[in-house]
């Protein structure tokens, strides 16, 4: 089996409006674009004459063990694309042996999938309420178990994503992007997250013991404002290209914000990686981890927590067989000497394009 596979029975299992929530984005839909450009646009340097008899590619997170550098991130509605929803997440990540970040616009409620054993799990909030309420959810998500709490930062507003708008279909989580802009007043409440800044930030680390991951940084600068704030994780992320539009492409926002934190919390990158090669050129760069999002959402479309599984099987397979052929036996051994830019390919470019030959029918 491959990746292309799995994409492609999850295309059968999802309707029109499914699948287009899962692959689209804001406006032009040019940040998506770009995430997958961006990551064809750097290529390998490798190396010969080492051995890679055996290959490592274990890794920690905030001290939990990951069998790949790989987390499962935050997905609204996850449900819709398996009834299962966080829980089927948190069952997949358990067996196979990685972290899982669930979405609070993500059913079944937090609290509820905390109690799904053998998995790390962080809970990301999006502000619904004033400063109360969210400590409420912090108070709540501690005495549940969660390793860490999560501030998804890159959503201020709720974009317009107009493959939804065109069919006038309205995602589980994302009632807002249908709305007319003057109409957005209206519903403060839903989102207070226009309210969160910097002293949002250091009211968590104040009064809150559990490592807080930011979500959304893409710069230097706020990165390292997050740093010294006392953020334990920073996330670069354009929101898999459905927030801002024309933003840049992740990976090329890493190198700066590696730099920038130098060393003083892990970084995780996500934004278009879809195969194992996508995955080391995050880690050559300097990435702790990297999440992948529409491929976790693909693996539940296909068949829930066990295509999660396999997906992350397949993952792993083409991670260790990219860093054999570059000469790593160490996942730790990745360095930024072994990427270099490159002319990317011919496009067009979509979020499949890391599955080519579901265009040619296969």
């Amino acid at each position: 089996m491959t990746l292309g596979e799995i994409a492609k029975q999850a295309r059968r299992n999802l309707n029109d409006n499914l699948w287009d929530y899962l692959r689209g984005g804001a406006d032009s839909e040019a940040a998506v674009v770009r995430n997958r450009l961006s990551l064809s646009s750097w290529a390998f340097r490798p190396k010969v004459l080492n051995n890679v008899t055996e290959i490592r590619t274990e890794r920690q997170l905030l001290g939990a063990p990951m069998r790949i550098p790989v987390v499962l991130p935050p997905i609204g509605s996850v449900q819709q694309f398996e009834v299962g929803g966080g829980v089927s997440v948190a069952e997949a990540a358990a067996e196979f042996g990685t972290a899982m970040i669930l979405s609070s616009a993500a059913l079944p409620d937090f609290e509820t999938v905390a109690k799904t054993p053998g998995c790390s799990k962080i809970f990301q909030l999006y502000l619904i309420g004033d400063r109360a309420w969210m400590d409420d959810v912090i108070g709540r998500t501690i005495e549940a178990g969660y390793d860490a709490f999560c501030l998804t930062v890159d959503t201020a507003l709720y974009s317009r994503r107009e493959r939804d708008i065109h069919k006038r279909y309205i995602p589980g989580s994302g009632r807002i992007s249908l709305l007319d802009p003057r109409e957005q007043d209206a519903n403060a409440d839903f989102f207070a997250q226009a309210r969160m800044d910097w002293d949002t930030v250091a009211h968590v680390k104040e009064n809150f013991d559990i490592p807080l991951v930011l979500k959304g940084i893409a710069r230097a600068d706020d990165a390292a404002r997050a740093v010294e704030a006392g953020v334990d994780v920073i996330y670069v992320s354009n929101h898999g290209g459905r927030q801002l539009d024309h933003a840049k492409g992740c990976i090329d926002m890493l190198p700066e914000v590696v730099e920038a934190v130098d060393g003083r919390a892990p970084v995780i990158v996500d934004g278009g990686f879809l195969r194992g090669a996508d995955v080391v050129k995050g880690l050559c760069l300097g990435a702790t981890a990297v999440g992948t999002g529409r491929l976790l959402a693909l693996g539940m479309a296909a068949r829930g927590a066990p295509g999660v599984v396999r997906a992350l099987e397949l993952l792993e397979t083409e991670i260790k067989l990219t860093m054999g052929l570059m000469g790593i036996a160490d996942i730790d051994d990745l360095s930024p000497d072994m990427v270099e830019r490159a002319l990317p390919l011919p496009g067009p470019y979509d979020v499949m394009s890391a599955f080519p030959l579901l265009a040619e029918g296969y």
